[in-house]
């Protein structure tokens, strides 16, 4: 398993190929930028959570001197969230729908940027390898249950973020689950 921090990459590196596949779609490409979008919001919603969950809590428990950056990140993530519940189901024919998306690459690549440029290598300093390790393999495992679809009322710092994500996870699957079936797959 990758530790923590490459699996945090890992992730960004899978959301920046939508971000890109995304801008290369042309003005007509409906179809393509709503799949698109879907993934985005799939894949950062799971991200966030399991940020939220696992890695930022350890952050700010043995490295306090990371904790305003923790704090700014979880701000962060707050922003996308709400774009992202506002991208859920916008028809990407609607007028603003390219904006928000746009806006949502913007804000996320300045997130990753930090994250990556500051953040990570703070932390692979703080904390040894098994720990990182085993960070990874809880975010790996959390990655499961995670929800799909963003939530951006529901809380982001333990306990209650793992209560309302475990929940929250349980419904998206659930609900996975009952349109593929009505679908015929």
């Amino acid at each position: 398993m990758a530790d923590a921090i490459t699996l945090l990459k890992e992730d960004h590196r899978s959301v920046e190929k939508l971000f890109k596949s995304f801008e290369k779609a042309g003005p007509n490409a409906l179809k393509t930028k709503a799949r698109l979008v879907e993934g985005m919001i799939r894949e950062l919603t799971v991200h966030a959570s399991i940020e939220e969950q696992i890695f930022y809590p350890r952050v700010r428990q043995d490295a306090q001197d990371l904790d305003s950056d923790v704090l700014e990140a979880l701000e962060e993530h707050h922003v996308v969230k709400w774009l992202l519940s506002e991208l859920d189901g916008l028809d990407p024919s609607a007028e603003r729908f390219d904006a928000k998306v746009t806006v949502l690459i913007e804000s996320v690549r300045h997130h990753v940027q930090k994250e990556e440029g500051s953040l990570f290598p703070a932390v692979r300093k703080e904390f040894g390898r098994p720990t990182l390790a085993a960070m990874g393999d809880a975010l790996a495992a959390a990655k499961k249950g995670a929800p799909v679809k963003p939530r951006p009322r529901l809380p982001d710092v333990p306990p209650l973020n793992r209560l309302a994500d475990a929940g929250a996870g349980a419904v998206d699957r659930a609900v996975g689950s009952l349109k593929k079936a009505a679908a015929g797959r």
